[in-house]
């Protein structure tokens, strides 16, 4: 899971309870932030949510390549690794 999904879920979290404790006590600039903060966390969600994607996507394509590879290719990929 990205640090953004978590930062994100934070930001909501506590952006919604700013803006409970707004409408509780009357505090429309509480409730402002509080739901400028919910957005932001929404935002930071979905944004660690597709970096998710894109990293389980990429490890699949390298996965798929690799059983891909002849046995030759691998050997080869291994020399080139000792030798660096």
């Amino acid at each position: 899971m990205d640090k953004d999904r978590v930062k994100g879920k934070m930001d909501d979290v506590a952006g919604r309870a700013k803006r409970q404790v707004g409408e509780w006590t009357g505090d429309s600039e509480l409730q402002t932030e509080g739901a400028a903060q919910q957005v932001k966390g929404r935002v930071e969600n979905a944004w660690g949510k597709t970096k998710d994607a894109v990293r389980d996507a990429t490890d699949e394509a390298q996965r798929k390549h690799q059983e891909n590879k002849t046995e030759q290719e691998i050997r080869d990929d291994q020399r080139r690794k000792d030798v660096a």
